[in-house]
């Protein structure tokens, strides 16, 4: 199920999926540990003898943000109960602590007995096993706490701060659902403590007058000692929870505006996604690096993992994104993770988890007897690439310094001589490795085009830092690669380029010629994206064209697949023709970015402004864009946000207002 609320400061992430149901959350990282393990932490409406949990059909609710803010602005309404409930939620911008004011309105016109029920259930560093909670009298909440991790929840009304009703109890054991059920009668045990498997839930009491209303605010403090979320809950008390909120809503206001971009040449709907991408984005980059893929456990059902991983790769492309809209500032600190847990011989491995250690992968040492290198070349490409990017927007030459021999001489070294140099292997190109969909090995369009930007970048860089030698073997051999992209991945029969080829080895070892895939591959806008070929070059001209033709998708969604036969999360079995896969919204967008890079007047952008209003109708009411969506009915499908499809957003409109500027009507 979608996240379509995220809310953070990077340090703490909270997800809500379309339900309006806390469903992550992550601290000390982003990413890590997920302390709800992706259970439903119930939020309940107590009114007048019924109970109307958020997540039964009986309630309307619209999921929105306040504008330009991580602050949500969601709304309820209960015909049963005749209630209206507004919520606005957030993380604070600088503590860890989930804040959530409730707004209560009677609909009804008569005195009304109301109670707010909040529960949670924690699995404190992903498991529930040792946990406690307990009712802190001094704190006037509950606390619960394992090891190192602590957590408080309380609440403050018009009239008081403390809860007025709470149990705690055992979850997941002997059939018990949890302390949510006792909720259902309006009234809880009040027991003091419990421990192991536990959850928790607290009541609120709300009494409204005729067509009144009446709110309460409640608190989730995170921390690493027990005194440590007291003083926290304490400060919260001292200077009111609202004062939190207003400042939250203040700084995110100033962040998505600080930069004076202007956005008028855009339609409303496509300016809006531009602004709510970049704060989405916010949400899942680690304050000490890290960019996460997605957060969004549901996924776990259907892989048995998750996306909570930083992929260098996804984190270039999402750190170019960042720079173009003038946040670089949240780029150095990826750029510092990425010399952090680059391998002694100049490459990344395939993920990593947000604290720098080696993540899950299912790429092995061995392929047919042979030992291999596990990894996707593209991802060490990618970040040299982006990096170069980073210094031609920001001139930062004291950040970049201590990072040059790290992350540009030893991979650009490494990248230059890891190609074939065999009898018929003499054309330079990559060796094999995994793709960026990371399904097959080979020697793949996308990766020989990324790392031929990454060579011609270190040779910039080499150049400004006087390393001539350097930078003349760098630019030659991506000079090489482009000469071999030519003539082994180009077909003439079918007009255009291979998304792979597969080298056919001599008994000897050597490479004696190269067997094309000729799947149609979205992934082949890489031939001009890093600099590889020109957009305009006849080649490249044709292969876009037959691949918007062999990958949209015939239908009312439309859209673009990864590639014909894409089996990931395939909705359409029976009509390949009509529907290669599902439509990707990078994938749909990498069209876009290929017509703004190809204008010469802004009558020639118009196809992208198109495309970006496709992307803009395919978000949740929140903004949200997920990685697929359903070719039919449009659906948001796998993982929702994901970070890369925003990013691609940013990315494409930063290229077309540059570009806009620059042409003629």
């Amino acid at each position: 199920m979608p996240r379509d609320l995220p809310i953070g400061n990077g340090d703490m992430l909270v997800t809500f999926d379309e339900r309006y149901r806390a469903r992550d959350l992550y601290f000390p990282f982003i990413g890590k540990y997920n302390h709800t393990a992706g259970h439903v932490q119930r939020f309940g409406i107590w009114a007048d003898g019924r109970m109307a949990w958020v997540e039964e059909d009986g309630w309307e609710r619209t999921l929105r943000y306040r504008p330009g803010t991580l602050v949500t602005d969601v709304t309820l309404t209960h015909e049963g109960l005749g209630l209206l409930v507004r919520c606005s939620d957030c993380v604070d911008f600088e503590e860890t602590v989930w804040l959530r004011r409730i707004v209560v309105e009677d609909l009804l016109g008569k005195p009304r007995d109301v109670r707010i029920f909040q529960h949670v259930d924690l699995s404190i560093q992903e498991n529930p096993v040792g946990d406690t909670a307990l009712y802190d009298p001094g704190a006037m909440g509950l606390l619960l706490y394992k090891g190192k991790y602590c957590f408080l929840l309380s609440s403050c009304d018009s009239h008081k701060c403390g809860i007025d009703h709470w149990a705690i109890g055992t979850k997941r054991i002997g059939g018990a659902e949890g302390t949510w059920r006792d909720a259902e009668d309006g009234v809880l045990g009040r027991n003091a403590i419990s421990q192991g498997s536990v959850d928790a839930t607290v009541g609120f009491d709300l009494p409204i007058e005729p067509g009144g209303q009446a709110y309460a605010t409640l608190w989730l403090a995170c921390g690493t000692d027990v005194e440590g979320v007291r003083a926290l809950s304490a400060d919260i008390i001292k200077r009111t929870p609202e004062r939190f909120i207003s400042r939250t809503e203040s700084y995110w206001q100033l962040w998505s505006s600080k930069e004076k971009i202007d956005l008028s040449p855009l339609p409303a709907e496509v300016a809006e996604l531009f602004v709510r991408s970049q704060l989405v984005l916010r949400t899942q980059v680690d304050n000490r690096g890290a960019i996460i893929a997605a957060n969004d456990t549901d996924i776990t059902h259907f892989a048995g993992d998750h996306y909570s991983y930083c992929w260098p790769r996804d984190g270039a492309l999402v750190a170019h994104a960042l720079a173009l809209c003038g946040q670089g500032g949240l780029c150095r600190a990826f750029y510092r993770f990425c010399a952090s847990v680059m391998h002694p011989d100049g490459y990344f491995l395939h993920k990593y988890t947000p604290d720098g250690r080696l993540a899950s992968s299912w790429h092995p040492l061995v392929v047919e007897g042979r030992g291999v290198l596990p990894i996707q070349q593209d991802e060490t490409a990618l970040v040299v690439w982006a990096l170069r990017k980073h210094f031609e927007i920001s001139r930062d030459l004291e950040f970049i310094k201590p990072l040059y021999n790290t992350l540009v001489v030893k991979p650009a070294k490494w990248m230059a001589e890891y190609r074939d140099r065999t009898a018929g292997g003499r054309l330079g190109l990559p060796q094999p490795s995994w793709d960026l969909w990371e399904e097959r090995r080979g020697v793949h369009a996308f990766t020989t085009a990324a790392t031929i930007g990454a060579l011609r970048a270190a040779a910039d860089f080499a150049e400004d830092f006087g390393d001539m030698g350097r930078a003349r073997y760098w630019r030659k051999a991506a000079d090489e690669m482009v000469g071999a992209m030519r003539a082994v991945f180009w077909d003439a029969a079918e007009g255009r380029f291979a998304r792979m080829v597969r080298p056919v080895y001599s008994p000897t070892g050597e490479v004696e010629r190269y067997e094309r895939d000729m799947t149609p591959d979205s992934a082949n806008f890489a031939t001009f994206a890093f600099g590889a070929m020109d957009p305009d070059d006849p080649m490249v001209a044709a292969d876009m064209a037959a691949l918007m033709d062999k990958l949209w998708c015939r239908t009312e969604v439309g859209g673009c697949a990864r590639y014909a036969g894409d089996y990931y999360h395939r909705v359409v079995q029976d009509d390949p023709e009509n529907v290669p896969g599902n439509p990707w919204l990078i994938c749909t967008l990498w069209h876009a970015q290929y017509c703004v890079a190809r204008a010469k007047d802004r009558e020639q952008m118009l196809p992208a402004l198109d495309l970006l209003k496709w992307a803009a109708a395919r978000a949740a009411p929140s903004g949200v864009l997920a990685e697929q969506v359903d070719p039919r009915s449009g659906a948001p499908i796998s993982v929702a946000p994901l970070t890369w499809s925003h990013a691609t957003v940013v990315t494409v409109v930063m290229e077309y207002l540059r570009k806009h500027a620059q042409l003629p009507a």
